[in-house]
């Protein structure tokens, strides 16, 4: 096992060098894009030029320092957080549940924090300034959480595929809930909620950076530090009590940290689903099982992915924006369909 996992390392390295590479190249191409298109030189001048004044001469105009230093850098590092985050969220989700459709959006979690955001949005108002949508979405999807693990504790339904089924249902009744808040809420703020719920970065700003980065950054690695104790909970609860895992108490903490994390993401860039379902899977299909390599290679594919579809968001229908859920939908559709025909 020692000597294959040795062997493995060179392979996940350069895997791991490619993803970085990639979540660069990504980065620039995506801040070069648009209703206005920056070339690519011009944007790493202008990122020089702010981190660095002096070191080049400008050429550009203000404008086009202004696209990209206070628009789009903001909404692509917004999109590799979030990518990063639901990406990492899905991969714990599907080794703690040992199902490979286990993902925030269809466990009921991102419906949660949605809740929470939209009751926020339109209803108590900003008590708590910056704050009040994060900690509602995160109090929403912690509810929600707890209304999955009572449906499955209620039913008996135990098993992995009745977990899903569980959180598809918490879903469908939170979103009613949902709606109906909607419905009851000022007209005039429902066109900017219903986007919101469609998934959208374009009011990313700099100050928005801080508090996905500040959650993403301790629970992610929080996360990384269990995965040998994922590893064992992927071999099922037996397997996994018998190497001393207190299993309940470690499954909780870990819906607790993805509730956190998902909770936050969906506060400041909406309802965008998919993500945690098929990276996890790219990802193993590279690196094999081993969570140490899964949950960081999910991460890094997650904002990879969530860069180049919101990228496709603002090319659709430039100088429209294209909701990037649309997209990510488009794409978990038929992510599904291959997955099916895989499996069969």
């Amino acid at each position: 096992m020692r000597l294959a996992q040795r062997r493995a390392l060179p392979r996940r390295a350069g895997l791991a060098l490619a993803v970085l590479l990639g979540l660069a190249l990504s980065v620039s191409l995506a801040v070069s894009v648009g209703s206005v298109a920056i070339a690519p030189g011009t944007v790493w001048g202008v990122l020089l030029d702010r981190l660095l004044p002096g070191l080049v001469t400008p050429d550009w105009g203000v404008g086009q320092a202004n696209i990209v230093w206070q628009i789009r850098l903001p909404r692509v590092l917004l999109a590799a957080l979030v990518g990063g985050g639901l990406g990492l969220v899905g991969a714990a989700l599907q080794a703690v549940t040992r199902n490979p459709l286990a993902d925030p959006h269809l466990l009921g979690i991102s419906s949660g924090a949605a809740f929470g955001a939209i009751a926020a949005l339109l209803h108590t108002g900003m008590f708590l300034g910056l704050l009040t949508v994060p900690l509602m979405a995160f109090g929403g999807a912690l509810v929600a959480t707890a209304l999955v693990l009572g449906v499955v504790a209620l039913t008996g339904a135990g098993a992995a595929d009745r977990l899903v089924l569980a959180g598809v249902a918490v879903s469908f009744i939170i979103m009613a809930g949902a709606n109906i808040l909607i419905f009851l809420g000022d007209p005039r703020a429902t066109h900017t909620v219903v986007f919101w719920m469609l998934g959208g970065l374009g009011l990313a700003q700099w100050s928005h950076l801080l508090w996905p980065l500040a959650v993403l950054l301790p629970v992610g690695l929080w996360l990384w530090s269990r995965a040998p104790v994922l590893n064992a909970m992927s071999l099922g609860d037996e397997t996994a009590v018998s190497l001393g895992v207190e299993v309940t108490r470690f499954r909780l903490a870990v819906f607790v940290a993805a509730a956190l994390i998902t909770g936050v993401m969906v506060a400041f860039s909406g309802l965008i689903g998919f993500v945690g379902l098929m990276m996890p899977h790219l990802v193993r299909m590279l690196v094999g099982g081993d969570n140490a390599c899964v949950l960081p290679g999910s991460a890094l594919a997650g904002a990879v992915f969530l860069i180049g579809a919101d990228a496709a968001a603002r090319v659709v229908l430039a100088p429209e924006d294209l909701p990037i859920g649309v997209v990510t939908g488009l794409c978990g559709g038929l992510f599904f369909i291959w997955l099916m025909a895989r499996r069969r």
